[in-house]
């Protein structure tokens, strides 16, 4: 027993469950790691090089990626695939953070780190892109194939002979798992894996032994057949009897409103929301996670249905209609503002990916969320009586009040600055806080991007994913609104921004804390470090990248700064610091914290 301890001992496993491929010997594999870069660059039939291609066939372009000692050789690799790029990234979180904001853009983004260290790292940012439905593959460099099923003891691991902890981690938060430490069924495990991803619109995690991406083998000496994936039909009939239940329904009421939700997205009917809404007339709102899905520019858009805090004058009209339509709705206590939505449930309809509910009756499986809008649209008559209900009361929303010369900044006037930035060759970012509100009150142009994570709602979300999102679509400014507390969280990865050359303009809301957290629960936890934010970034920057910075603590400073991000600064990365008082929010997040930290505090129930 001594005489193994901390060597390899024969090349031969000590088991025969071990991953290495038959009629090759253990030490062959760990020889062919060390592969020269001319060998690299030659399109040879390898693990590595079929998963590159894999990915840059499914549209992923860009891959993030931390490197680690278990994942090195494949990073190789994916570096000699020429259509791919590989973008090093500060830490795991940031990369993981940096694919969901790709993936939002693209349809889909990847990630690669290394094993457990990396792995554990990279799990909140899995987590959130499993909440909001994002295909994104998760690439994990593993152990040796041969030690598989051995005693013994790795690094990187928390000192246990057993390899599974990261894999039993990843198996909550994603929809396919694939260990690959066999070259056989290697080719298979990754497709199915990519395959997966895409079909569910989920996260997927693919582990891949470090001694086996330089290996080649006859599964991957062609390139990549097209994907052939099973496609996701509607049951004809099951079709037919929602849309005429529903239809039978919403003819009869008499002001009925349509409200868009963030499902729209995976279940690819954006464009036939807007095509029921074109047909019917209806008034038209959108769930706040749904903002950037449901087009604004439409003529009979109403605003953000968010109960308490909804644009003015749209949840009077939703909740007074007498027929409501949510297409892929999330209810929770945050979109429900602390459960106070003014709803009933046989009123609505309820129309999921694959599924339609309607009112407290039938429940139709098997039907498709876009096939089912396409379908109600020729069957519903046309009434836009809801809308013209809101005509009649909408009264225009005042201005923020005038600042005063050198009168220090309000986070109203900083927002009224940032509506007229927006245009369809820009896209918006907010990060979770006291930006979800004040960004949810922008009016978005056509073809203006927006995101935010609002089912997860992890701090700090923002900078990777304006990492990624910036990288997807470079054609497209970002702007993005971070505050002070949710950067320290992240705040490395403007480094890899501007190592990418993107010409982000990111507002820095320095109020000195939590707002959000202060609004549902106050305490001395909410107060944090203030930063030199300004001269953070100069640091990062460092004389390499374009970079510009700014602190601004008034309206006048505000837009001679916006006026050189947009001018002589237009292709740089701006950092513009705002200065605002740590008391200064939005009226919606004094209302919807109240509510949810009455939701939060309820007295348990007897038992």
């Amino acid at each position: 027993m001594d005489t193994i301890i901390g060597s390899l001992g024969t090349c031969k496993p000590t088991s025969n469950d071990v991953g290495s491929p038959p009629n090759s010997s253990a030490c062959t594999i760990q020889g062919s790691v060390s592969v020269s870069p001319t060998v690299l660059n030659s399109v040879s039939p390898t693990l590595g090089r079929h998963l590159a291609r894999r990915l840059v066939q499914i549209g992923v372009t860009d891959v993030f990626s931390v490197p680690g000692d278990f994942n090195l050789a494949l990073l190789d690799h994916l570096i000699a695939e020429p259509r791919l790029n590989l973008i090093g990234c500060c830490n795991e979180l940031n990369a993981g953070y940096a694919a969901d904001g790709y993936a939002r853009s693209r349809g889909v983004g990847a990630c690669v780190v290394t094993f457990t260290v990396g792995g554990l790292s990279v799990l909140n940012a899995i987590a959130g892109a499993y909440s909001e439905n994002l295909p994104l593959i998760c690439i994990v460099g593993g152990p040796n194939s041969n030690d598989y099923g051995t005693n013994r003891i790795l690094h990187h691991t928390i000192g246990l002979p057993d390899f599974s902890q990261e894999l039993r981690c990843f198996q909550t938060i994603t929809c396919y798992q694939a260990v690959v430490n066999h070259l056989e069924d290697a080719h298979e495990l990754i497709d199915t894996a990519i395959a997966t991803a895409l079909k569910e619109s989920k996260p997927v995690y693919i582990s891949i032994s470090c001694n086996l991406a330089a290996v080649p083998h006859p599964t991957f000496s062609r390139e990549p057949v097209p994907f052939s994936l099973a496609p996701k039909l509607s049951n004809k009939m099951g079709l037919e009897a929602a849309v005429e239940a529903t239809a039978e329904l919403l003819n009869k009421a008499v002001k009925p409103v349509l409200v868009g939700g963030p499902k729209l997205r995976v279940a690819k009917a954006i464009e036939s929301f807007a095509e029921l809404a074109d047909a019917t007339g209806y008034a038209v709102a959108a769930m706040p996670s749904a903002k950037g899905l449901v087009p604004e520019h439409h003529p009979h858009f109403i605003g953000t249905y968010w109960g308490a805090v909804s644009t003015a004058f749209c949840a009077e009209i939703v909740e007074s209609a007498d027929a409501y339509l949510f297409a892929g709705p999330i209810f929770n206590d945050y979109s429900s503002v602390g459960y106070s939505l003014l709803l009933k449930s046989d009123k609505a309809i309820i129309v999921q990916p694959n599924r339609v509910v309607i009112g407290n009756g039938p429940t139709f499986g098997c039907v498709l969320m876009k096939d089912f809008l396409r379908e109600l649209a020729k069957r519903l008559k046309h009434n836009n009586t809801a809308f013209q209900n809101y005509h009649r009361i909408f009264v225009s929303q005042g201005q923020p009040l005038k600042a005063e010369p050198k009168e220090p900044l309000r986070v109203n006037i900083l927002f009224q600055h940032i509506q007229k930035m927006l245009s369809g060759e820009t896209a918006v970012i907010a990060e979770t806080g006291d930006s979800w509100f004040n960004c949810q009150k922008l009016k978005l142009p056509m073809g203006c991007g927006y995101e935010f994570q609002m089912q997860y709602g992890s701090i700090g979300w923002s900078v990777g994913a304006t990492l990624g999102y910036a990288q997807a679509v470079p054609e497209k400014r970002v702007i993005a609104c971070i505050g002070d507390g949710s950067f320290q969280v992240t705040a490395q990865d403007v480094s890899t921004m501007l190592r990418c050359g993107q010409k982000t303009i990111i507002f820095l809301i320095n109020n000195g804390g939590y707002t959000i957290e202060v609004e549902i629960h106050d305490g001395p936890y909410n107060v944090i470090k203030n930063w030199n934010y300004t001269g953070l970034v100069e640091a990062i920057h460092n004389g390499e990248g374009k970079c510009w910075t700014a602190k601004v603590f008034c309206e006048e400073e505000l837009m001679e700064a916006i006026e050189t991000a947009t001018g002589a600064m237009k292709d740089c990365l701006c950092f513009i610091e705002v200065i605002v008082h740590k008391d200064d929010t939005s009226k919606e997040l004094l209302e919807w914290g109240s509510r949810v930290s009455a939701a939060n505090s309820r007295p348990p129930n007897p038992q």
